[in-house]
């Protein structure tokens, strides 16, 4: 059996820590704005480094697993 957790929850995180998809930091005229479709190099970059820290929680902290098959 292999394991799928670690691939759906890269797909997941990746889908909703787009910049400007759900929210976006820093915004264009605020800190925070939230469905706007834009984004900077500041903003990819802040992005980056929170999806990092949220898949190192996931992965090696919780340890998701999904076993199919």
């Amino acid at each position: 059996m292999s394991d799928w957790g670690p691939v759906f929850v890269a797909v997941v995180l990746f889908i909703l820590i787009t910049p400007g998809l759900l929210f976006q930091v820093p915004g264009r005229h605020r800190f925070i704005e939230f469905g706007n479709f834009h984004t900077s190099g500041v903003s990819i970059l802040v992005h980056t480094i929170i999806y990092f820290a949220l898949i190192c929680i996931f992965l090696l902290a919780v340890r998701v697993h999904v076993h199919l098959g």
